[in-house]
């Protein structure tokens, strides 16, 4: 199989990746996050979640964030997608407010993990979000749907094949453009991420899907490189390979953003990043979070940088 030529990345790093910090991180720090990645070439940028601040109170902020973004971006950089993850109208309203580009709604391949994470059943969630679905196609904003524990589910452990496959078609009939089927818990290996991702490109189409996956397994790569194989172009990942679920125990970042780009650049695949500035970035913020640089390729490259 022909690898894809040039693949996008999406930067989840300030939301999926922030989320789960149980220190309150300044608007200014995530704005600062934000500035470093899009000089460093992202053109995806999750940068918020409109979410009750009851229970992610990380992201209590996410419309002072993008506000900041927007003050400093013109003539900044390229035109670059911002999106934010949104519950419900209440949040849907919160981000046409604040001027985003794209929406994320949410579900599982996992009833189990559905009734854990947002107290309702996979179909009943889907159904929640039809409202949300349409503001999304009355202003003209993207909508993805993000399909959490794709290929295992911390309750209820294995999850079917076409599990994923079915959420994305019910997604679909709702509005969904583009599906993230996501690893939540990091547990999914090679051939599995074949035939999940194979079911859900049958059903949607690859070019709508993209790949979501945590390193809780150190499996992240590996299984992005069978995405790959299939040609699924569109992947998230997170500089510093920040992140974790707070609904999943246990499971740690998402992949590193350097981590995929050395990947991808050894592949001779065009990602439209700088790998120097990720770097920088990765260090940045491992810093001022007070955390460990978790990225093994950025950490290499930092650590040559300062021996030099």
């Amino acid at each position: 199989m022909k690898l894809p030529s040039q693949v996008t990345l999406v930067e989840v790093g300030p939301r999926d990746g922030l989320q789960n910090e149980k220190v309150p991180i300044a608007t200014d720090t995530k704005v600062e996050l934000c500035r470093r990645l899009l000089a460093a070439g992202v053109e995806r940028l999750e940068a918020a979640a409109f979410v009750s601040p009851k229970w992610v109170p990380q992201m209590a902020d996410g419309a002072q964030v993008l506000a900041g973004l927007r003050q400093t971006a013109e003539g900044q950089a390229p035109k670059v997608a911002y999106s934010a993850l949104v519950p419900n109208i209440k949040g849907m309203e919160a981000a046409i407010e604040a001027g985003v580009d794209e929406v994320v709604v949410f579900t599982a391949a996992s009833e189990a993990f559905t009734q854990k994470n947002i107290n309702c059943s996979i179909e009943e969630s889907i159904e929640r979000f039809a409202p949300v679905a349409q503001l999304a196609m009355q202003h003209h904003i993207h909508l993805r749907g993000s399909i959490s524990c794709a290929l295992g589910c911390p309750y209820q452990g294995p999850v079917a094949t076409q599990a994923a496959a079915e959420v994305a078609l019910r997604l679909q009939s709702i509005g969904v453009q583009e599906f993230d089927v996501a690893d939540t818990i990091g547990v999914g290996t090679a051939e599995q991420v074949k035939r999940v991702f194979e079911a859900v490109g049958y059903a949607v189409g690859l070019n709508r899907v993209a790949g979501h996956f945590h390193d809780t397994y150190g499996q992240a790569l590996t299984n992005i490189y069978a995405a790959l194989q299939l040609g699924v172009a569109t992947f998230h990942s997170s500089v510093a390979g920040l992140g974790g679920c707070p609904y999943a125990k246990g499971a740690t970042g998402n992949v590193a953003t350097e981590d995929v780009v050395y990947l991808l650049e050894g592949l001779g695949i065009h990602t439209g990043l700088n790998m120097a500035l990720l770097v920088q970035t990765g260090a940045w913020v491992s810093e001022a979070l007070g955390k460990p640089y978790q990225s093994r390729a950025g950490r290499a490259q930092w650590l040559k940088t300062q021996v030099n």
